[in-house]
């Protein structure tokens, strides 16, 4: 009998650690009052989260886009969407049920009634988010800056979507506080200023 010796064995690859690059503290929001640390809270009430179980599918947001675009029959979200009919009764029906959108009923001459699907002022509400998001694919996905693009009517100038505070002022991540709103509010109403 041949026995043959076994393969040595190599030690297991260990991955080192690596953390996520963090960018500066100085590009990001500061949390303050009860957000400091951050911790010391769970973000339980999260608007963000809230708007994302609204409209957190692709389709969702490619049908959004389409009723910006003007599209209100049903055969067209389908198809400008590149979405199955299915998927697209699905998705209009949660966006009416959310109050991004509404149905009315139409008939062209000779054919049956149909629904035409048209924004409400919520789901009109979300045109910035989608043009935010627009700007980001251009920038970051395309190489050419993308297929089209926004532009003021009234001067022919590119549009852009930026944040800027109450007073007009443009902001970045770096000058925004994070502020609980009822912190705030409470502070206010006591005239103490939270710390940062």
């Amino acid at each position: 009998m041949v026995r043959s010796d076994p393969q040595p064995q190599s030690p297991p690859r260990v991955r080192p650690k690596v953390s996520a690059p963090t960018p500066p503290a100085s590009e990001l929001p500061r949390l303050t009052g009860p957000l400091d640390p951050r911790g010391a809270w769970m973000a339980g009430e999260c608007s963000l989260a809230r708007a994302l179980d609204v409209v957190s599918t692709r389709s969702a947001f490619l049908l959004l886009r389409e009723a910006f675009y003007g599209t209100a029959r049903f055969d067209d979200f389908a198809e400008r969407a590149g979405i199955s009919e299915p998927v697209a009764a699905a998705r209009l029906r949660e966006l009416v049920d959310a109050g991004l959108l509404t149905r009315e009923q139409y008939r062209e001459p000779g054919q049956r009634s149909r629904l035409a699907y048209r924004l409400t002022e919520k789901g009109a509400d979300l045109f910035p988010a989608l043009a935010a998001l627009m700007q980001w694919g251009d920038k970051w996905l395309s190489a050419s800056g993308g297929p089209i693009e926004l532009r003021h009517r009234d001067c022919g100038e590119p549009v852009a979507v930026e944040l800027r505070c109450a007073a007009g002022h443009p902001v970045t991540p770096g000058d925004l506080d994070l502020v609980h709103r009822k912190w705030r509010h409470d502070t206010e109403a006591r005239g103490v200023r939270g710390k940062g």
